[in-house]
């Protein structure tokens, strides 16, 4: 596949990262000539330097002849046009955007045939919001992931000493929660991938990946480790576009205080929010973190737009005494680094967001992606088509479907009806399905005599994402069935 990508800051450059070692045809666009020299000498991709919304530029990049456009820059404006210009001049098949400003999301025709033909919009700062909130909800969990319109999750939880299952082999599971069916995708020991079998023994410290249907996964939770009590206060560190989202999604059912050292988004900030505490001062600030009772925080995050205040942040309020602490790092370079007992969670925002497009540019009917373990592992959910003269898995068991080595199928979800994935991916894949549709829908966790159907959801984990392509082969459907 022949991708243009705009932009080469951190989505860019992520994206880049993530795509190149899939046979395919890379050029990326910035006006940073030095960004872009960077890229050429740690990726097999082209490069072009200018302004990514002009026709010149575009054409200069090889857009005459590109089968999907990113336009990922830091600007909407430019990604906006550049759309634009694609589809009118070079009718470019698929035009993805990255979108900023809240105020184009509210009109979504903007983003129609008729004006800016945008196909994909997409919303990073709405994406990483979802994903805090989550781990807000789960505190006990590293990672919680929805697929098929939420009714699935995959949950990554460290398991900890005197845990029930911790010292025993996975075929207990069943004993322990006989009336939740549930699969463990995938364990992850001293950042090793273990296949998980029936023989397999949980040890402490182990990160273990598991998929059940969402309103089971507290249960299983519970016997990886010990339950933390319910999330009630919650700190934010830094008052940008996240920290505002965040602290209006939370403000109605947790205690929210959040804190900014510019006096104007105070301001703002105390006009917008109706229920959460408005702070003036450093974050890094340990008087002010102590009178505003940071040792009574269950969860501190640090969500300003500098990573090393974030680090610092993190490490004084858990030193002083708060629960969990989640920190927002953009140079990928150190999440590695700062996650460990002192910071809980370190996120990329790149490698959150990325999941997001990558649903578009897989090959075959990919309703989700979410990219895993810093980019390094893959789960996604197919849409298995065709019958057993066609398709390589429709109508067998999966004992007898030859997944390459790594990849297993954790859950499917049969009766989701099929809808049309364009316009915002920003938003769960089924969100726009009507609930009653939604609720037809079953869900079944994976076992060695499960015969997938023809339209059902199939959630698979990759433990490298090397194996993408075999995968995209094993779901497409042959000629004659088209």
């Amino acid at each position: 596949m022949k991708i243009l990508i705009l932009g080469a800051g951190r989505v860019g450059s992520t994206v880049a990262e993530s795509l190149v070692g899939e046979a395919n045809d890379i050029t990326v666009v910035d006006i940073a000539a030095n960004q872009l020299a960077l890229l050429q000498d740690r990726f097999d991709l082209r490069t072009v330097v200018g302004n990514a919304s002009h026709p010149s530029v575009l054409k200069r990049a090889g857009a005459e002849d590109a089968d999907m456009v990113l336009a990922v820059t830091e600007s909407d404006e430019i990604n906006l046009v550049a759309c634009k210009i694609a589809a009118s001049l070079f009718n470019t098949p698929t035009k993805i955007a990255r979108i900023r400003a809240s105020d184009y999301l509210e009109h979504p025709d903007i983003f129609s045939q008729q004006n800016f033909c945008v196909d994909y919009a997409i919303y990073p700062e709405q994406i990483l919001t979802q994903y805090i909130e989550k781990l807000i909800e789960f505190p006990e969990a590293l990672q919680v992931l929805d697929f098929a319109s939420g009714k699935v999750s995959l949950v990554a939880v460290r398991a900890l000493q005197g845990g029930p299952l911790v010292g025993h082999p996975l075929r207990e599971l069943r004993k322990h929660v006989p009336n939740v069916d549930t699969r463990v995708a995938a364990i992850f020991r001293k950042d090793r991938p273990i296949i998980p079998e029936g023989n397999t023994v949980i040890e402490a410290g182990d990160e273990v990946f598991f998929i059940a249907a969402t309103k089971d996964i507290r249960v299983v939770m519970s016997e990886l480790r010990s339950m933390d009590k319910p999330v009630k206060r919650v700190m934010i560190a830094g008052g940008g576009k996240i920290g505002r989202r965040l602290a209006e999604a939370l403000e109605k059912d947790y205690q929210v205080r959040i804190i900014e050292r510019d006096g104007k988004v105070c301001e703002l900030l105390a006009q917008d929010l109706q229920n959460a505490l408005v702070l003036h001062g450093d974050v890094t600030d340990e008087e002010l973190l102590e009178s505003e009772n940071i040792a009574e925080m269950d969860v501190f995050c640090a969500l300003t737009n500098d990573d090393e205040n974030n680090i610092m942040a993190s490490l004084l309020a858990k030193r002083m005494g708060a629960h969990k602490v989640i920190a927002l790092i953009n140079r990928s370079v150190y999440v590695d680094l700062v996650q460990s007992d002192r910071i809980d969670i370190a996120i990329s925002p790149a490698q959150v967001t990325i999941g997001s497009l990558l649903a578009y540019v897989r090959q075959g009917d990919v309703a989700a992606v979410h990219s895993l373990r810093r980019g390094a592992a893959e789960a996604l959910e197919v849409v298995a088509h065709g019958d057993t003269q066609s398709s390589n898995v429709v109508g067998r068991k999966i004992e007898d479907i030859k997944l390459p080595k790594g990849a297993t199928i954790g859950a499917i979800v049969r009766g989701l009806p099929l809808k049309d994935k364009r316009w915002m991916s920003t938003r769960d894949i089924g969100e726009d399905i009507p609930i009653e549709d939604q609720d037809k829908a079953c869900v079944i966790i994976a076992h060695h005599d499960t015969v997938i159907e023809s339209d059902d959801h199939v959630i698979l984990f990759v433990v490298n994402k090397k194996m993408i392509r075999q995968i995209e082969r094993l779901f497409q459907v042959s000629a004659s069935f088209l």
